[in-house]
Parts: C-alpha cells; sequence; structure tokens
C-alpha cells in the first residue's frame, strides 16, 4: 500500500511532465539546427554547419541533398523559401516556382481532353525552378561557394546506399517509369529481372545527375579563375543550367517526350524576392508567402479563429474540432477561388482577404451545433475599397453535391480506404521540407516539391521534371486568377511559415502533405500558441483534416477534385464522445494513426539562448542540433 501511494503521487506531482513525453526526442542546440525529411540531407546540413556555413548555406545543401534523393522532389521541381534576416530583421521570401511553358494553355490542355493538365509526364512540367532558387539564396544570403553546399549531393549522386522508400517506389511505378526513356535508363538498374528497381542499401548511382551538378561548379570555378566576384560566379553556373549546354538538353529531352518547355522559357524564368505576407495573432506576428501558394489560407483562418475562445473549448474537443474546421473551410474556399499569381492579372483582392473586419464578417458564418456543407467564397472586394468584378461568375457555380456518392480519400491521400503502406507512401512522397537557423540569427523554413516518384528526366540531364502543372485550373468558374497561361505560376500548396514574438524569431515550421499543409501547420502553432505544447509535443499532437475544397493535385477529371463536404479525417485515439457528438453535427467521419505529414520545426528559447528542433513521428524526417 505504501509503494502503490508514493506511486500515485508521483503521478499526480509529475503528471504534467509524463504528459509532455513525445515518440521522438527533442533536439537541442544553441549554435546550429538542421533539420529535413531525410536523415541523410540533415547530416548534409551539418556538414556544412562543421565547415562555417550560415543557415542558408546549410539549407541550400539540404535541399541538394533532398533532390539528390528523388522520393519527395528532384531537381527539376520548385522551391520557395522564408528566410529570417538577423541584420534588417526582416522576413523575406523567395518565389523559385517555375511557369507554365511556352504552348501550355487551356486549348491545349482541352483538346487532349483534361478538365485539368495531367499528374505525370513532361506536359505536367513547369520550368525548373529549384536550381535557379538555390543559387538565388545562396549569392544573397548564403557565405559559401557553390562547390562547397554541393559536395554533399555530389558525393551521394556519385553514388549512397538508396532507401527503401525511394527504391521501392521506383519497383511500385515501373510500368509507367518504363514509358520515359531516360528515367528507365537511371531507375531501372535491374532491367528485365523480377524486381527491376534497386533494391533497399543498394549504391544508386546518377551519372547524368552528377555530369549536370560538375557542368554548373565548373561554370563557377571558371568565372572565379577570370576574376570574377563571389556572386557573378554563382550566376555563371545559374546561366548554364538555364541558358547553355545543360538548358539544350533538357529542352531537347523534354522535347522528345513530348513536353513543351522551350529555351525561351528557361531563358525568361528568374526566381523572384517578394515581401511575405502577414498577420499579428494575439501578439505573434506570422509570416507566410504570397497567394501563388496557398499560405494565406492559414492567415485568413487565425484572422478568423481570433473570433473565439479556443483555448477555453479544450484540445480537440468536440466544439474545438468544429470550431476549426469551419474556419479552415471558409478560409479554403476563399483560396480555392481568390489565389493565383500575383505577377499575372487578374490581381487577387489579397488586401481584402486578409482584412480583420472581412475575417469577422467569415467567422459570423459559423454556426456552432452543424457543419454548414454550402460554404462557398466570401466576397472580400468591400474590405479593400473595391466592387467584386466576378460575382455573376461566383452565382453561375453550382456542381452539385451528392452527399449519397462521397468518399472522403482524395488519390493522393487515401487515409484508411487502402491498406495503410499505400496511403503511408502516398502521404509522405511528394514534397520535404527543410528548417535551418544558426547562432548569427538567420533561420530559413522551405518547402521543395516537384519531380517525385514517378518522375520524367529530361534528356541526359539526370534532372526529374516538375509535376506542378497539375495544380492549375482550366475553367475559370473554378477559380479565374489560376488559369493556365505561358509564364505564369500556378497556385500550389506549398507553404512554409514563420512565427515571430517581440520581433524575435518565434517558431519556424513546415510540412509536407498537399492541401493539408496549412491545416497541419494551423493546428501544430494553435497547439503551441494555446496549448503551451513543446516544438516536438506540438510536431506529434493529432489533428484532423477537411477534404470540403477542391484539391490541388491528383486527376484529370472534375470529379476527381470536388470538395467533399462534411467529410473530416480523426485520429484513431478520438474519444468516444467526441466522435459521437461530430457527428451529431453532421460529419462523416474517417479515421487513420496519422492525420498529418511530418512536421518539422525550431524553436527559438531566448531564455537560455537556445534552439529547440521538433521533428513529428509521421516520417522519416529528424535533425541534428549543435
Amino acid at each position: 500500500m505504501k509503494k502503490l501511494a508514493l506511486f500515485l503521487v508521483f503521478s499526480i506531482l509529475f503528471r504534467p511532465l509524463m504528459a509532455q513525453q513525445t515518440q521522438k526526442p527533442m533536439l537541442y542546440g544553441n549554435s546550429w539546427m538542421a533539420i529535413t525529411g531525410k536523415p541523410m540531407a540533415a547530416t548534409a546540413g551539418s556538414m556544412i554547419f562543421q565547415q562555417g556555413g550560415n543557415a542558408v548555406d546549410a539549407a541550400c545543401a539540404m535541399l541538394a541533398a533532398t533532390c539528390t534523393m528523388w522520393d519527395t522532389l528532384s531537381w527539376g521541381g520548385e522551391t520557395q523559401a522564408l528566410i529570417y534576416n538577423p541584420k534588417t530583421k526582416k522576413v523575406i521570401a523567395i518565389n523559385a516556382m517555375g511557369v507554365a511553358p511556352s504552348g501550355a494553355t487551356v486549348a491545349f490542355f482541352k483538346s487532349k481532353g483534361y478538365n485539368f493538365p495531367p499528374e505525370y509526364g513532361p506536359l505536367a512540367a513547369t520550368t525548373p525552378g529549384t536550381p535557379g532558387g538555390l543559387i538565388f539564396m545562396l549569392s544573397k544570403y548564403g557565405t559559401m561557394s557553390l562547390e562547397q553546399v554541393l559536395a554533399p549531393a555530389m558525393h551521394m549522386a556519385s553514388g549512397y546506399a538508396i532507401e527503401a522508400q525511394a527504391a521501392n517506389s521506383m519497383e511500385r511505378d515501373k510500368e509507367l517509369i518504363k514509358t520515359w526513356p531516360y528515367s528507365k535508363k537511371v531507375f531501372m538498374t535491374h532491367l528485365g529481372e523480377k524486381r527491376e528497381a534497386p533494391e533497399a542499401g543498394e549504391i544508386f548511382v546518377q551519372k547524368d545527375l552528377l555530369a549536370t551538378l560538375n557542368k554548373m561548379v565548373e561554370a563557377e570555378k571558371a568565372a572565379l579563375k577570370k576574376g570574377k566576384s563571389r556572386e557573378d560566379a554563382l550566376m555563371a553556373a545559374y546561366d548554364r543550367f538555364y541558358k547553355g549546354d545543360i538548358a539544350q538538353e533538357f529542352v531537347r529531352g523534354s522535347k522528345e517526350q513530348g513536353g513543351l518547355i522551350t529555351m525561351e522559357d528557361l531563358a525568361k524564368w528568374k526566381p523572384i524576392e517578394e515581401a511575405p505576407l502577414s498577420i499579428n495573432y494575439k501578439g505573434i506576428d506570422v509570416y507566410k508567402l504570397q497567394q501563388w501558394t496557398q499560405g494565406p489560407v492559414l492567415l485568413q483562418a487565425l484572422n478568423i479563429l481570433e473570433n473565439f475562445d479556443l483555448k477555453g473549448m479544450g484540445y480537440n474537443s468536440s466544439k474545438y474540432i468544429h470550431t476549426v474546421y469551419q474556419a479552415m473551410n471558409l478560409s479554403f474556399a476563399d483560396r480555392d477561388f481568390y489565389y493565383g499569381d500575383p505577377n499575372q492579372t487578374p490581381y487577387e483582392p489579397i488586401k481584402g482577404l486578409l482584412s480583420k473586419d472581412y475575417a469577422k464578417q467569415r467567422a459570423s458564418l459559423i454556426q456552432s451545433e452543424k457543419n454548414d456543407v454550402h460554404i462557398g467564397p466570401g466576397d472580400p472586394y468591400p474590405f479593400e475599397g473595391k466592387k467584386n468584378p466576378y460575382l455573376n461568375l461566383l452565382k453561375s457555380r453550382g456542381f452539385e453535391i451528392d452527399t449519397t456518392k462521397r468518399n472522403f480519400a482524395p488519390k493522393h491521400d487515401l487515409g484508411n480506404y487502402t491498406p495503410k503502406e499505400v496511403y503511408e507512401d502516398r502521404l509522405w512522397r511528394g514534397t520535404t521540407s527543410i528548417e535551418a537557423a544558426d547562432k548569427e540569427g538567420w533561420v530559413v523554413s522551405v518547402t521543395p516539391s516537384g519531380g517525385w516518384l514517378p518522375a520524367c528526366i529530361a534528356g541526359n540531364t539526370g534532372v526529374g521534371m516538375s509535376q506542378r502543372m497539375q495544380s492549375f485550373v482550366l475553367d475559370s468558374t473554378l477559380n479565374p486568377f489560376n488559369v493556365v497561361a505561358p509564364g505564369k505560376r500556378p497556385r500550389v500548396t506549398l507553404s512554409p511559415s514563420m512565427f515571430l514574438k517581440d520581433g524575435k524569431p518565434f517558431v519556424s515550421a513546415a510540412v509536407q502533405g498537399g492541401d493539408t499543409q496549412d491545416q497541419n501547420l494551423l493546428q501544430f502553432f494553435l497547439n503551441m500558441a494555446e496549448f503551451n505544447m513543446t516544438v516536438q509535443k506540438a510536431t506529434e499532437a493529432a489533428n484532423f483534416n477537411t477534404n470540403q475544397l477542391w484539391l490541388s493535385l491528383g486527376g484529370t477529371k472534375t470529379s476527381d477534385r470536388e470538395p467533399k463536404p462534411g467529410q473530416i479525417l480523426l485520429n484513431t485515439n478520438t474519444k468516444e464522445a467526441v466522435k459521437a457528438e461530430l457527428q451529431k453535427m453532421g460529419y462523416i467521419l474517417s479515421f487513420s494513426e496519422r492525420t498529418s505529414g511530418p512536421i518539422n520545426a525550431i524553436y527559438f528559447d531566448w531564455k537560455h539562448g537556445s534552439l529547440w528542433g521538433g521533428s513529428s513521428n509521421h516520417g522519416e524526417d529528424y535533425g541534428i542540433g549543435w
């Protein structure tokens, strides 16, 4: 009895501590932190830090390494980043999203029977953005040479022990891969055998990619020998990729396989440094990329939720889940209709969308007792002093909502409707996240993507092409701001986050997972801001997903992308009482052990001068701190 009493006393006294236990340990450091989707790539970041590089240098090295590992992205994809500059104490945004190539018109895709551009192959490709984005970030905010930051990736391209995840993806998709000659050459290392893709642990060699990376480094070194500046030397490498012999082979290989990208498309494209969008949530400044991403969804949702007592509702209570679900639906309805490339007309009403008064109007639409299956886009124009030119277009929408035919799961995130291993593979693939910070104060958050398996490689470059064209629409009634056109960037799901408190970095975070990214990041942030979770606990905490939105990826038919109102994906450990209450509210429940992509984040402990790294238990993601 005495032992039992002592145990009970111990349990009561230390219950808060025990509640903070996590499946992965917290990462700590006071010099630097490097976290990304692949342990080997995090090692690449640590190598750069150990050589004296800053967080931008390390992020570029991790980006190069993850691209070389293929499964979740490759070199022909897209990159976007938020960077905190400690010298100016400002957050800046890097837009290295490719554009639709020449010939990519609505008429072209409709002539081939598509309702959306295709998911895979040469016609899915925007111009590559990652090489240019990496060089741009490195030249403006890094300290090292391209040769230094590419060294780990080049070593990997010469041969590294491939992970089971990537190897198995190659094998699973081999019939499609074999339709593209250059992909077949690279990925089918045992052509004609029962297993044609590499085995887990096999030394995977990419001679063509290594040659491409060598050419870029050679251009940099040649420029330096001529007395060029560091920045000019980096631009020489950039030009060789986008205007030189690499570009020529990329275009030749793309066209041979039916692609549209031209030399002019590559030469005209450039990465953009732009001002991020931001709002303040209860004293915390929240930064996201502009409306060519879905990032403003998180800002809109926070503006709406600021009108409710979330903490008083209780973490993941039925009332909390309902309120956050409704706020997400309202924000995603606006995303689906109003977001697009801000550098092309028509121009999005982003000022109105981020207005606190508009958020109050949207918050007033939330019904406390039931899900609203009719949530649609609002009218933000009056909140920036304008008249909405698309009211008639909004009225003309009206895809029938048939509750008898709904299936929660989108094709790229099938939850428990498919075997667990298939679901997990689809949830993990397609994007990764990179978080880096150093003692000088540089902070970098990146969500690179594109060129994931099954990837179509462009000629003998070893570079997989993007699949981001599928995020355009062909019908202006869906979104007049995101209709495909040459030279235009698609509205993408890719969405890193940065949070500042008292003018200093508070948290930097990103996650993979398509349309769920800002759902997951919203709940992660609320876990910390409202429920005082540690960064590691917040990355692992159970959350929920809505599919009451138009899907950005997967399927070329309208029926593949339509919203599924009321469908909610809950964690399998959700309390029975909560499940019952949600069903009474009209929700259609689905369950999984994993309801989030892997979240990576860094928390800044200014009291102790330390960095705390969080990396969720939902994937292979992890990091290293020092």
